[in-house]
Order: C-alpha cells, then sequence, then structure tokens
C-alpha cells in the first residue's frame, strides 16, 4: 500500500488545535496515511506567559465557539481553576518536548499530545510541569524510565530545533498558523489544506483526506 504523509503544524496549548483533534483523530483512521507532528511553539521563549484576567478575557469567547462548534469538552478544572490561576505557566516547549520524546518511543506522539489536550481543557492540569508530563505519560502506557531518558534527551537545543524546523514548515506550506495541514505530494511539494470548514465535521475531513492522498 502507497503511503502519503499529512504534516500536521500544532501547539499543545493552541485552542483550535484542541478544536481539530477530532480531525485528527479521523485522519489516524485513513488508510495508508501518516500523520507527522510539527510542534510550532506557539508560546516558547519570549512568549511564554503566566494566566492573568487579561489572558482569561481573551480566551473565553475562543474556547466558547470552538465548544459550540466542535463539541470538543471544556471542565470545569479548566475555566475556574487554571484560567484563574495566576502563578499558572503557559509554555508551549515541555509538553513539545515530552511529545517528541513520546514520538520515538513507538511513535505515540499523536497519543500523547491528545493525553496533553484533555489534562488541559478538560482537567485543569498544568501541562508545562515536568511531573505532570511524566503522570501524563504513564497514564497512554508509555514506560516511566524509558520516558525520561527520551524527554531528557529532547529537552533544550533539540526542541528548539525542531520548533525552528517546523516553523520554516509552515512558512512552506504557506499555512497562517496553528492548526495548519499539508499532504505531501510526489514531487517533494506541499498541498496546504483548511481544516477550518471541516471543524465538528470529522467524517466529511476523512473523506477529503482519502481523496486528496488519493491524488497526491
Amino acid at each position: 500500500m502507497n503511503t502519503s504523509t499529512l504534516h500536521y503544524v500544532f501547539d499543545p496549548l493552541c485552542g483550535w488545535c484542541y478544536a481539530a483533534a477530532p480531525l485528527v483523530q479521523a485522519g489516524r483512521a485513513v488508510p495508508g496515511l501518516a500523520i507527522t507532528l510539527h510542534g510550532g511553539g506557539m508560546m516558547t521563549g519570549p512568549n511564554r506567559r503566566t494566566i492573568t484576567p487579561q489572558w482569561r478575557d481573551y480566551v473565553l469567547p475562543h474556547d466558547r465557539r470552538i465548544a459550540q462548534l466542535t463539541a470538543q469538552p471544556f471542565g470545569e478544572a479548566y475555566f475556574e481553576g487554571l484560567l484563574r490561576d495566576t502563578k499558572a505557566v503557559m509554555d508551549s516547549e515541555p509538553p513539545t518536548t515530552a511529545i517528541l520524546a513520546a514520538e520515538t518511543l513507538g511513535g505515540r506522539g499523536l497519543d500523547l499530545l491528545q493525553r496533553l489536550q484533555r489534562a488541559h481543557y478538560v482537567e485543569g492540569r498544568r501541562i508545562a510541569d515536568a511531573a505532570v508530563l511524566r503522570e501524563l505519560a504513564a497514564d497512554i502506557g508509555l514506560d516511566s524510565s524509558a520516558f525520561a531518558a527520551a524527554f531528557e534527551a529532547h529537552a533544550g537545543e533539540p526542541t528548539r530545533g525542531h520548533v525552528a524546523a517546523s516553523r520554516a514548515l509552515l512558512s512552506r506550506m504557506g499555512g497562517g498558523g496553528f492548526p495548519s495541514f499539508a499532504l505531501a505530494r510526489g514531487d517533494g511539494g506541499l498541498d496546504r489544506i483548511d481544516a477550518s470548514p471541516f471543524l465538528g465535521r470529522p467524517e466529511a475531513w476523512q473523506q477529503h483526506l482519502v481523496q486528496a492522498a488519493g491524488q497526491a
């Protein structure tokens, strides 16, 4: 069977990536389609931030829109816990490192991303904390020692290099932000796929990917 590759540029703290999570799951069920993850580092370096009332007021309308559009769940622990904790740090780098580590452990990056999103948006967990990341990796069945070693190997410069490469890919794709998807063509080119019309419609997205992969 021929294998096509869908490139997915994401961020673990991106609400619209959470909106697209059912689309990613639907894509995983397309025969012969491999999904390659690219963490874009939305909240890394100088873009890291702590929660503020202003930030809560900014994200709440987006979150309500995502829930309305996609039926993705949001928890009270997120709305009334995490979003009111002015000591909580929003930092994409540690969870991106964790996803890279999980990907080296049997290709479990997408599984961990899904778990991280649920932990953040439903359970109100602090997914920038190393201890929380270890717990979530264990939740999906990853060996604790193997995950710790892989996390250490990817921490720091390897993750920052991955983010830089992801941003370069995003530019090459013509993507406007997160989430962005592109299907690799046989000639090495990339065909960007706009996921926004498919939010809340994973079956239609899946059919679209089947057709697009067949033409790539």
